[in-house]
Formats: structure tokens, C-alpha cells, sequence
């Protein structure tokens, strides 16, 4: 009966290996090597960033459309699409939590990240401005950045000065998906914009709100006043700039494209 019993459980174990096997070479081999591979790929994005914008233009490609940078990693995993045009710091990420995945050397693009506003409010806009130069100039802008990109990330934490006077609300349009700009950590959205923000409403005098929703729909907010601000890792673009106004920029960025190993 022991030695039936064996025999079954090695034959389950052989089938389940089959069916692993089988499933890990279902997935089609890497075919993007360089940016130059590009052309008539599947490209996955996130939905309404500018990914989405520069896959949209690259010749005979098929762009796959997702609300999550997390859900186009999977359908990459997966064999679904060919690559993912992401920014480099949540690509990184990924990369790190994902050993069959990789970021090819050369950037796709380089682009600047502002902060957007209501068009016409002028007021709001120098107020943001003044406070995001004051930042730059006595060096918190760059703890915030340094806490969470590089070698020293987690070693400069933000934290707002004591005795504050609060005297309004600035409404944060974001979408909790792109670390480590904005994430969720437990049931607290937090991350290297949601630090910022809280630093220019420490000056401002104003207490922060964070309203999260998809990032196609931020832009939207700021448009028709759901939201003061969006601040989700936004570039500042010709197309936006039709719909919403923006800050001066706090960080620059970079798009890169994430393959699979094999």
C-alpha cells in the first residue's frame, strides 16, 4: 500500500513538473535587444502617460494599454506583449522583484516632471513655484529625491517642522501605482511626490488631502476642479499643456524598456 501510495505521489510530481514545463515555454523568447528592435513589437504601457505617447509613435507597433505599470510587467511575464515602456525608477523595481526581466542600457527618452494646475490659476501657480524654488535652494527638495532614488534611498526621510499654522486644504490628485514617486505602503499612499508635496504644503501653510484614482483621470481632475494639483510623476507636455498649466519642473526623468531575460 506504502509503495502504491509512492508511486502516485512521484507521478503527480512528474505531472505537475510537466505542466510547469510546459507553461514556462509557452512564453516566447526576448526578440528586443536594442531600441532599433522596437519597430513592430508588442509594447505595453500604462495607460495615458507618456509611454503611451512615445510607443504610440514608434513605426508598425502594437501598443497594449494597461491601468497599471504592475499589470504590463505581468503581461510581459506572461509572453502577452514583447516589452514595456516605463519610467526608469518604477522599472527598476520591477526589475528587482522580477529575476526574468531586465532593462535594456539605452534610454528611450529623457523628460522633466511638473507639477499640474488649473489653467489661469496664476495665483496658486507663483505660490507653488515660490515654494518649489525655495526647496531647491535649501537643499530639502534633494533629501526627499536622494531618500528615495539611489545609493542613500531611505536615509534622509522627510519629516515636517513642528508648530505649523494651517490655514486651507491642497487637493492632490495622484495615482498610488508608480513607485517610488506614489505608492501604497499598508493602506498610506506614500513616496517621493507625496514627501514633496507635503514639504510645499508645510510652507505653504496648508494641509494636505491625497485623492487617488487612475492616472488617466488626474489631468481630468485638475481640469475641472476635483483636484488643486496633480502630482503623480506628470510630464510637462506640449499635449497637456492644452488642458492644464504646470509648475517649474522638480526632477527629471527617464523612459527605459523593460525585456525579458530570455
Amino acid at each position: 500500500m506504502k509503495k502504491r501510495k509512492i508511486l502516485m505521489c512521484l507521478a503527480a510530481a512528474a505531472a505537475l513538473t510537466a505542466v510547469l514545463a510546459g507553461c514556462a515555454s509557452s512564453v516566447p523568447a526576448n526578440t528586443v535587444f536594442s531600441l532599433d528592435d522596437l519597430e513592430g513589437k508588442h509594447i505595453g504601457v500604462q495607460l495615458g502617460t507618456t509611454g503611451d505617447i512615445y510607443a504610440s509613435d514608434v513605426e508598425g507597433a502594437t501598443v497594449e494599454r494597461y491601468n497599471k505599470g504592475a499589470d504590463a510587467v505581468l503581461a510581459l511575464k506572461q509572453g502577452k506583449i514583447d516589452c514595456v515602456l516605463i519610467d526608469n525608477e518604477p522599472a527598476k523595481v520591477y526589475v528587482q522583484q522580477n529575476s526574468d526581466l531586465r532593462i535594456l542600457e539605452d534610454p528611450f527618452e529623457l523628460e522633466e516632471y511638473a507639477i499640474a494646475l488649473a489653467q489661469g490659476s496664476t495665483e496658486l501657480k507663483d505660490q507653488i513655484d515660490g515654494a518649489l524654488a525655495e526647496l531647491v535652494a535649501d537643499g530639502t527638495l534633494a533629501g526627499i529625491v536622494d531618500n528615495y532614488i539611489g545609493e542613500n534611498a531611505g536615509r534622509t526621510p522627510y519629516t515636517s517642522p513642528e508648530g505649523i499654522t494651517r490655514s486651507g486644504v491642497l487637493t492632490m490628485a495622484t495615482n498610488a501605482e508608480f513607485p517610488p514617486y506614489e505608492y501604497f505602503e499598508g493602506d498610506q499612499i506614500v513616496g517621493l511626490d507625496v514627501d514633496m508635496a507635503r514639504a510645499l504644503c508645510d510652507r505653504l501653510g496648508l494641509t494636505l488631502q491625497i485623492e487617488n484614482m487612475n492616472f488617466d483621470s488626474v489631468i481630468t481632475a485638475v481640469q475641472t476642479g476635483k483636484a488643486d494639483v496633480g502630482i503623480a510623476a506628470l510630464t510637462d507636455t506640449e499635449e497637456r499643456r492644452l488642458s492644464v498649466d504646470f509648475s517649474m519642473s522638480y526632477t527629471t526623468a527617464t523612459q527605459v524598456v523593460i525585456v525579458r531575460n530570455k
